[in-house]
This record gives structure tokens, C-alpha cells and sequence, in this order.
């Protein structure tokens, strides 16, 4: 929460209009004489803050600076800031932010994207506020280590934010990080700290899958439980789930057929459930983990309120080396459509969407068929704003492919993304 002070011009009039959220521990703005202000006359703006405020800014949106700044006078507390002839240019919305023993009156910064950097490569780490620091500087724990940069104003957003980048990673980036803000009039005066965000520096080696025994698509209220692998003996593991800051570790593992492998039980899936995840290994004498597996997507249907159509041309038995088209369509909205074979290992393909005879369709077509395609399929639609949430499933399509084949090592390859 913040307190704001609108000045508006009309008719050669300056309105001054206050506006206060009520957020407790937060200045209050006023003006005087009054809310109507004659250009060209004085106007006094009175900041206040708590008991132990030790210093007051005043800033106008949209200006790169503030417009000053001022300790505050007892017993009231209230910090004075007058412009002794109001002209066009000081119309405008105007926010006070005081400093305390507790830091500024305004909400902390947050720092992202992702915990996980990979060595060799640069890692860029974003600060963002909704507050107009003039600075951020960017913090790793334990370390006298920072970095300032100007803040850059975000339009679309109405965010500041300052791009830091770090590279190449090496193990020694691994670490807690954090960032402050600060206005460039009271750089001894910085906010409050950003939530930690702790950065893992993963290896260059690719040596891990990661699976789901459930499938890759499953319905509201299903158990799930990721299992990372490895041929390599691995001590931990680790689950991430990309655009997450949320970075599980996993210190028991167990051993099959020479393999590693750790089990990272989700419990009962919901809509938040979706996305995708990939895991990490690491062992116990070294401070660096893994390459990443591939990415798993976990899709959870039911959360779009239509079921789409799946129906197969020519017809649902073909024999070995004909072409076969399942098709897709909705009369929804749909985006892309996500054909599935039922107990497949490989993820679900996806097509875009096309607007056809009054409908929204895509075809995934297969031309010299085997029996590897031989199977229960369904299909589910989903939308831009929500790639992982999914319509209903549509009825199950049973192709079937009849006759005898020669064995094909390519065969698994068909329907697969």
C-alpha cells in the first residue's frame, strides 16, 4: 500500500485531490490551503509518517527524480515540501515514502527468474519494484559482494526493475542472492530486503530422464509421483519446476540394474499442478549439480469446461504401409489440440489449431503406418493463457493395424512429438 496526492488542472485551476489507502504504518499526504489551488499560487505539501521516521521523499509519477526530500518536524512528525508557484507541470499524481528503524514505507522488492544457472553460461537476475527506487543493488550472502544499476521504468507494467547479468557461471556463483532498491537523493537509505532467492550451478554433463509412471496427462485428484533416474551413481537429486522459484531436494535415492534413482512424490494433482518440470543430480562431495533432464510436461485435463471430437480417416483398421489422419475439432475455442495414445511412454503431440467450416480442427497424420501405432488414442484441446490446463478428454478412437510387419527399430518414432 502507498499514499497518493492527485494534482489536477482545469480551467487555469490546480486540484489537488488525496487519496489514502489506510495501510497501517504507512505517511499520510495532504495538502494545503486546500484541495482547489489557483495557478500560480503556493502550495504546501505535508508528508507524515510514524514516531520514528527519520526521513521523508516526495515523488511525482512518471518523473525521474524526486522532488526532494525532507526530515520530518516534531512533535507532529510531518515533513513540509512547498512550491511557492504551482504551474501545468506540477499536475500530476504524487506518492511520500518515509524511512524508518523498520526501512521504507513501501514494499520490497522481489528478485527472479530461475534458481538454477548452468556453468559456462551467463545468468541474467532481474529486480523488480512498483516503488521508484533510482537504484537497485544486488546482493550474495556471506560475500562482500554487490552490484548497483540505474532503475529502468517498465511502461506496460507501471514496474521498475534493473537487469543484473553474471557470467560465465562457475560453482563459486552458487549462493543466496538478494536485492534492494534505493532513491538516488538517499542512497545511505535502502529498502528492505528482496526474498532470498538461492542459485544452483548445474554441470555440463546431460546424464538424467525424468518420468511420470502416471502418464503424462491426468485428471483432477490423480496421485503423481516423478522419478529422476541416472546411470550415473548419484548421491541427491533434485525437482524443479520451470518458471518457479521452487527448487526440491531429494537426499534419498535408491539403486535398480545399475541405475540411480529418487522418487519425488506430488501427492493429489490440481490445476497448479501442471507445468513442466526437470531434476538435477548431485554428489555429496561437490557443490555443483548436474545437466538437467529433458523437460517433463504434466497436463491435467478437465480444467477447460468443453470436450472436443476425435475421429480417424480413413477408417480405424488400416493395414501396414497405409497413411492414416486422426482428426481433432471443437466448436470452442482452441488453441492447440493434444492427441494422446493411451499407456504411450512419450509425451502427447501437439498441433496449432485452424478455423475451418465453422470449427477449430487440427489433423496429425501418419503416412506408411506400422504396427507401433496400433492403440486407444484421445484427444484434448487447450488455450494460449493456460498451455498445461486441458479440455475434458474427447470418446477413445482404437486404431488398429492389421496384418503382419516386419520388425522396424524406427517404428516407436511414429505419432511421437
Amino acid at each position: 500500500g502507498f499514499t497518493e496526492l492527485h494534482l489536477m488542472i482545469c480551467c487555469g485551476t490546480l486540484f489537488l485531490v488525496t487519496s489514502i489507502d489506510g495501510t497501517l504504518h504507512k505517511p499520510t499526504i495532504k495538502a494545503e490551503p486546500g484541495s482547489v489551488i489557483a495557478s500560480r499560487s503556493a502550495v504546501t505539501i505535508w508528508c507524515q509518517g510514524t514516531l520514528d521516521t527519520e526521513i521523508c521523499v516526495l515523488h511525482k509519477e512518471g518523473s525521474p527524480e524526486s522532488w526532494g526530500t525532507q526530515t520530518p518536524e516534531k512533535p507532529e512528525n510531518k515533513a513540509k515540501f512547498s512550491i511557492p508557484s504551482v504551474t501545468q507541470q506540477h499536475g500530476g499524481q504524487y506518492r511520500c515514502y518515509c524511512y524508518s528503524s523498520a526501512g521504507w514505507s513501501e514494499s520490497i522488492p522481489f528478485l527472479h527468474p530461475s534458481p538454477v544457472a548452468t556453468s559456462g553460461e551467463n545468468m541474467t537476475l532481474q529486480c523488480v519494484s512498483l516503488e521508484a527506487y533510482g537504484k537497485f543493488i544486488l546482493s550474495k550472502e556471506d560475500e562482500k559482494f554487490s552490484i548497483s544499476l540505474d532503475s529502468q521504468y517498465i511502461h506496460h507494467n507501471g514496474h521498475y526493475q534493473a537487469m543484473f547479468s553474471i557470467g560465465p557461471v562457475t560453482p563459486v556463483h552458487r549462493g543466496t542472492f538478494r536485492c534492494y532498491g534505493y532513491y538516488t537523493v538517499t542512497p545511505q537509505f535502502w529498502s528492505l530486503p528482496s526474498d532470498p532467492l538461492e542459485i544452483h550451478v548445474s554441470g555440463l554433463s546431460k546424464t538424467l530422464s525424468l518420468l511420470s509412471h502416471q502418464g503424462h496427462i491426468l485428471d483432477p485428484g490423480k496421485s503423481l509421483t516423478l522419478q529422476c533416474c541416472s546411470d550415473i551413481n548419484y548421491d541427491r537429486f533434485a525437482l524443479y519446476k520451470v518458471g518457479t522459484i521452487n527448487f526440491t531436494q531429494h537426499h534419498h535415492k535408491w539403486t535398480q540394474a545399475g541405475l540411480s534413482l529418487a522418487n519425488f512424490t506430488l501427492g493429489s494433482v490440481n490445476s497448479s499442478t501442471g507445468g513442466q518440470y526437470i531434476c538435477y543430480g548431485a554428489h555429496n562431495l561437490s557443490s555443483e549439480w548436474s545437466a538437467s533432464s529433458d523437460t517433463l510436461d504434466i497436463l491435467i485435463s478437465g480444467q477447460l469446461p468443453f470436450t472436443p471430437f476425435l475421429s480417424v480417416k480413413p477408417n480405424s483398421t488400416v493395414h501396414p504401409g497405409d497413411n492414416v489422419t486422426l482428426l481433432c475439432w471443437s466448436r470452442e475455442s482452441v488453441n492447440t489440440f493434444i492427441l494422446y495414445k493411451e499407456e504411450a511412454v512419450y509425451q502427447p503431440q501437439r498441433l496449432k489449431s485452424k478455423f475451418q467450416d465453422q470449427h477449430f480442427q487440427a489433423e496429425f497424420s501418419v503416412s506408411a503406418v506400422t504396427s507401433a501405432i496400433s492403440g486407444s488414442y484421445r484427444c484434448y484441446g487447450s488455450r494460449n493463457s493456460s498451455p498445461f490446463l486441458l479440455s475434458y478428454a474427447s470418446a477413445p478412437v482404437e486404431l488398429i493395424v492389421s496384418g503382419e510387419v516386419a520388425l522396424n527399430c524406427q517404428s516407436d518414432s511414429q505419432f511421437k512429438p
